[in-house]
């Protein structure tokens, strides 16, 4: 049946009503923070030894303002995700720059990454449609630093080039784009040019330097500009590519003391989501690029996923795995609209060290509801990503929390990480759309038996982690960071 097309990235949300205030910088029940060490861990933000999980609830109330926007960081343990161990950061926050204002959306696009080298990793939030002084929707980038308790205060990236763009922020990703040893930061925006600010990056002043990237988007066509940028080194040369996702296709420039150059134009396709990683463990990042909704007569009708593997040479084009719901293994029928590849997120799930893939489609139908949502994972080996052993879920898979129902939009975001340091990554969901739009996030357990095991399973709605819900759509579990 026909569907309008599902929001990007969070730019569109649902109507408005009165709400209850979130209480900014809300913290529960934080683990290690006396003691914490740092680990490394670029998603680790406050040093005990965990991968943590980012969430966005870009439509929450804060300080009294509809849709100004929030962040839940839910801190990994032994035990792992837990709804209790949470902090909320927004606008509000102590020590966070700016205001929580209607309508910023805060946290609409999330990135990680240690960009002070203090161990601990700092968590960056794009708010593409807050207004900068008289620049309607200009946009902003803000760091949330880590620290031993914790995301504790914040610095703002300035836009370079406010009248040349706007949504300054929609689009993140970090890396180190110069080869210096140093995470730097790429911001993309409506416009053609992607910034990239360079590590060695402070609390009090910001970046060390920012280097222009002028993509082959085609801005003025497509005002929306760079919807998607990743990292990865797809060339083996020690230095992190830039993938490059628009409406005219996904472009990838090669890393370089100067600033990424222009590598090859991956695919002409939409592009909803990226992923990289190493799914064959040749030494080259692969890249996984989901198109939800494809060309009429292009490989599957309800969307797919093309992974370019990487080479001495970086990605080429006309090498690629494409992989859907008609392919060989993959459970359920393609159909219009299902919207598979609408996220996509790797890491090594069943602990056999190739990576695996997680893709979402959130507009997946089950029965006679409409828009339910259902994750696939794919497997890594030798050879790349099959789908042979793929496994799919949804809301009514035995041991799933919840129930299937529609609109939920289960799998509309996906994120996979090892939160109980069992050597095994751990697939979390997001359904934005859960219980009218409050959202809800499940988060399964690896298991080398079967890729994913729904023992221990944990699933936990907004208001649950403090978000306020009163039909105000705060869309929590709408983005992770890292996917």
């Amino acid at each position: 049946m026909s569907r309008p097309k599902r929001p990007r990235r969070s730019l569109v949300l649902g109507a408005t009503a009165a709400v209850t205030a979130l209480a900014g910088g809300l913290l529960v029940a934080l683990p290690g923070a006396a003691s914490a060490a740092p680990s490394g861990f670029a998603d680790d933000f406050n040093g005990d030894g965990y991968h943590d999980l980012a969430t966005s609830a870009p439509g929450a109330v804060a300080n009294g303002k509809a849709k100004a926007g929030a962040v839940v960081v839910n801190y990994g343990a032994s035990s792992g995700i837990s709804a209790a161990r949470h902090k909320i950061t927004s606008q509000s926050s102590s020590g966070v720059p700016g205001a929580s204002e209607a309508n910023d959306r805060f946290g609409t696009e999330l990135a990680h990454g240690d960009l002070n080298r203090d161990g601990y990793g700092d968590l960056v939030v794009g708010t593409p449609l807050e207004d900068v002084g008289s620049d309607q929707d200009g946009g902003s980038v803000t760091i949330l630093w880590g620290s031993a308790s914790g995301l504790s205060g914040g610095t703002t990236i300035s836009d370079p080039n406010p009248s040349g763009h706007d949504r300054f922020g929609q689009s993140l990703a970090v890396g180190d784009f110069t080869g210096d040893g140093k995470a730097d930061l790429a911001v993309g925006s409506t416009g053609k040019d992607v910034w990239i600010f360079k590590g060695g990056f402070t609390k009090s002043g910001g970046a060390a330097g920012k280097l222009r990237l002028d993509t082959d988007v085609e801005a003025g066509a497509y005002p929306d500009g760079v919807l998607q940028l990743a990292a990865g080194d797809f060339d083996g040369d020690g230095t992190d590519d830039v993938a490059v996702s628009s409406y005219v296709g996904t472009f990838v420039y090669r890393g370089a003391a100067s600033g990424p150059v222009l590598q090859a134009r991956a695919t002409d396709e939409n592009a909803s989501s990226l992923a990289v990683a190493d799914f064959d463990l040749d030494g080259h990042d692969d890249l996984a690029v989901g198109i939800d909704s494809p060309s009429i007569g292009g490989p599957a009708v309800g969307g797919y996923v093309a992974v370019f593997p990487g080479g001495d040479a970086g990605v080429d084009p006309a090498d690629s795995t494409v992989l859907s719901q008609s392919t060989a293994g993959v459970p359920g029928t393609d159909e219009y609209h299902d919207w598979f590849g609408m996220a996509v997120a790797a890491g090594d799930i069943d602990g056999d060290d190739f990576p695996d893939l997680a893709v979402g489609a959130g507009g997946e139908d089950i029965g006679s509801a409409d828009d339910v949502g259902n994750v696939w994972v794919l497997r890594g080996g030798a050879s790349g990503l099959t789908g042979t052993g793929a496994l799919s879920l949804n809301q009514g898979t035995a041991g799933v929390p919840g129930a299937s129902e529609g609109a939920d939009l289960f799998g509309a975001a996906v994120h996979v990480a090892d939160h109980n340091g069992d050597d095994r990554a751990d697939l979390t969901v997001g359904a934005g759309g859960e219980n009218s739009d409050d959202g809800a996030v499940t988060v399964l357990r690896g298991s080398a038996t079967q890729a994913i095991t729904t023992s221990g399973a944990v699933s936990f709605t907004g208001p649950t982690a403090g978000i306020a819900a009163s039909g105000q759509d705060p869309m929590f579990g709408d983005t992770f960071s890292g996917s």
